[in-house]
């Protein structure tokens, strides 16, 4: 299928690794040109390199103003920023009560605040010009909160209404504003934290997967952790359906137990 990508320009941040990464690619792959940022220089020439000859990074931390407006003109040297992808985030499993006040205060900096400065650095000229899509990358933890991660799954929670805000203020026009919901994905952190807790307890990797979806997502429907480039072509499609604006789209393996 041919999703009219040819010569676009996409921001994805937070790209250089993870589920950014597959998203970055697989825009390229439809022929896009790829912006992205990262706080390692190294490991974002290694990422472009890695996603195409069409991709740019711009090492910037999108919790400073300077470095948003720095990427968003970086991007607009290729021509109008028609896609941005809102993707940047961490996460943690704290008990509740050992999580300080700062600590929540830097999850909302990284995981809300960043897409918020970016879309509004970028939502003004698609509106001027009545093109464009805005992607938030959020999360199953936003819709099924979890209690070992109550600040990821707050800040997670908060994207969704962030968006849907921002899809409210594109009514009527070609402008769209929709929210991506993963599951637990095979990035290089997940399965490096599956591996931290398998060294520990004596298990292998595989059976610290398996015992996760038994114990902790019992209600997953694939009962495995997802490639990466699955979202990446999701996100493709969500960012180019004209038709899908204000929305959640869901590719969490089944694990709300929801039909809506």
């Amino acid at each position: 299928m041919d999703y009219g990508l040819e010569g676009k320009v996409v921001i994805v941040t937070g790209g250089s690794s993870g589920i950014g990464e597959a998203i970055a690619k697989a825009f390229h792959a439809e022929g896009a040109i790829v912006v992205t940022n990262g706080r390692d220089k190294g490991k974002l020439d290694a990422a472009t390199r890695e996603i195409g000859q069409r991709a740019h990074g711009v090492v910037a931390d999108l919790t400073r103003q300077a470095d948003v407006d720095r990427l968003n003109e970086f991007g607009e040297t290729f021509g109008p920023v028609e896609f941005l992808i809102n993707n940047i985030g961490i996460f943690e499993s704290q008990d509740f009560f050992q999580i300080t006040d700062e600590r929540w205060r830097e999850f909302f900096e990284a995981n809300v605040m960043t897409g918020v400065r970016m879309s509004r650095a970028v939502l003004k000229n698609m509106l001027a010009r009545n093109s464009g899509s805005i992607v938030f990358i959020s999360s199953d933890a936003a819709i099924k909160s979890i209690p070992w991660m109550a600040h990821y799954s707050m800040t997670k929670s908060a994207q969704h209404g962030v968006a849907r805000a921002l899809a409210e203020i594109t009514k009527g026009t070609n402008v769209r504003v929709n929210t991506f919901v993963p599951g637990t994905t095979a990035t290089d952190s997940v399965k490096d934290y599956m591996a931290g807790i398998a060294a520990q307890t004596g298990k292998t990797t595989e059976e610290v997967i398996s015992n996760y979806f038994r114990d902790s997502e019992p209600s997953s429907l694939i009962q495995r952790l997802i490639d990466p480039s699955v979202h990446g072509r999701a996100v493709v499609a969500l960012a180019t359906n004209p038709a899908m604006n204000g929305t959640s789209q869901r590719c969490e393996g089944g694990v709300i137990r929801s039909a809506f």
